[in-house]
């Protein structure tokens, strides 16, 4: 016998709504934001990651891992930032069924120029909402989620899943 979904009290209901609502708005607002200097917020993102890196290169399943995306949207991605002479792609020196992704010099430049407005927009969209307590609370909450999803082996792989024919 199956067992009966445990459904979200009116508070629960109300609260993943809001969540919901406004990671949404947050994600939307920081994209525009970046979109007025011809970047997208996944395009940012990777230049950022690979801007932090040793060197500034990681291998591309590092990278997705990072940036918590599917490795064939991060190709996608990173060959949009090739073609614009921000990244380059080469074999893994210690693999070469491996790829690496390494930050050119004008990819450098060019998230560091990004990163003055994606920084006010953060501040403008998020932190300077919030009082210093509800931020901290909203990084221990997003943190005890982060280590849920990843200790949930009942997380299928998009391959898993079975596709929905309409």
């Amino acid at each position: 016998m199956e067992e009966a979904p445990r459904w979200l009290t009116a508070e629960e209901q109300t609260s993943w709504r809001a969540y919901l609502r406004a990671s949404r708005e947050l994600s939307f607002a920081l994209e525009k934001d970046l979109q007025c200097h011809g970047v997208s917020l996944s395009e940012y993102e990777l230049l950022s990651m690979l801007s932090e890196a040793d060197d500034g290169r990681l291998r591309m399943s590092a990278l997705a891992d990072l940036i918590v995306q599917s490795r064939s949207r991060v190709t996608h991605t990173a060959t949009r930032l090739e073609r614009r002479g921000w990244v380059e792609r080469g074999p893994a020196p210690d693999d070469g069924r491996g790829v690496v992704v390494q930050l050119t010099d004008a990819g450098r430049q060019a998230v560091e120029s990004f990163a003055v407005e994606h920084v006010e927009s953060v501040r403008r969209h998020l932190v300077d909402v919030l009082t210093p307590a509800q931020l901290a609370a909203l990084g221990e909450a997003m943190g005890a989620v982060h280590t849920a999803y990843r200790a949930d082996p009942t997380t299928p792989e998009p391959s898993e899943c079975p596709t929905m024919e309409l």
